[in-house]
């Protein structure tokens, strides 16, 4: 599975990629916005996710997609991107993502996030995405409104963070195929 942007690639995990997987998680600056991303990251939780990635890839019918976003100019890893919990009878999904910190604010996370909506319209014929994000992650908020985002709701201490254990508010956005903005990166 690969999807293709203007700069980058979307594909599959790989073990190799333990390197920039922990360098990208063990920032607290990231972690402080996934529910379930412990800090300090090691290699040793990389390579557990890296083994689950490689091994939900094998399952039929496929009902999640866990993807690398490599930057095409430094042939590097820079984030990652999911499409999880498909429902093919409702025709819904989840998901999120994330980024080292290096590449923050150049437009690469709505790139990957509007590629895998295409994925998912297009090639899965879902007709809506839910994400949610943590409270106070603004960037993931303005990100989600440029690619047709609606506000759902708040899940009030909805986890506990692995990264800081503190309890978090859940936002809740979610767009439809109707409302999807997708020029957006093509």
């Amino acid at each position: 599975m690969k999807l293709e942007t203007k700069r980058l690639t979307l594909r599959e995990w790989h073990n190799s990629d333990i390197d920039d997987l922990v360098e990208g998680l063990d920032d607290l600056a990231v972690a402080q916005w996934l529910a379930f991303v412990p800090h300090p990251y090691t290699r040793s939780h990389g390579a557990l996710w890296l083994q689950s990635c490689i091994a939900s890839a094998a399952k039929v019918p496929r009902r999640e997609y866990h993807l690398a976003i490599v930057l095409n100019s430094e042939a590097k890893v820079i984030g990652g991107v999911s499409l999880d919990a498909i429902d093919f009878q409702h025709g819904t999904a989840g998901g999120g993502i994330w980024l080292n910190t290096k590449y923050h604010n150049r437009g690469y996370g709505t790139e990957a996030f509007a590629a895998r909506l295409r994925f998912a319209y297009e090639e899965l014929r879902l007709r809506r995405i839910e994400n949610g994000f943590l409270q106070g992650n603004a960037a993931s908020c303005k990100m989600m409104q440029k690619l047709g985002y609606k506000w759902e709701g708040l899940k009030r201490k909805r986890f506990i963070c692995m990264a800081d254990g503190k309890p978090k508010d859940e936002c809740i956005m979610a767009v439809l195929r109707e409302d999807w903005n997708n020029d957006y990166g093509r």
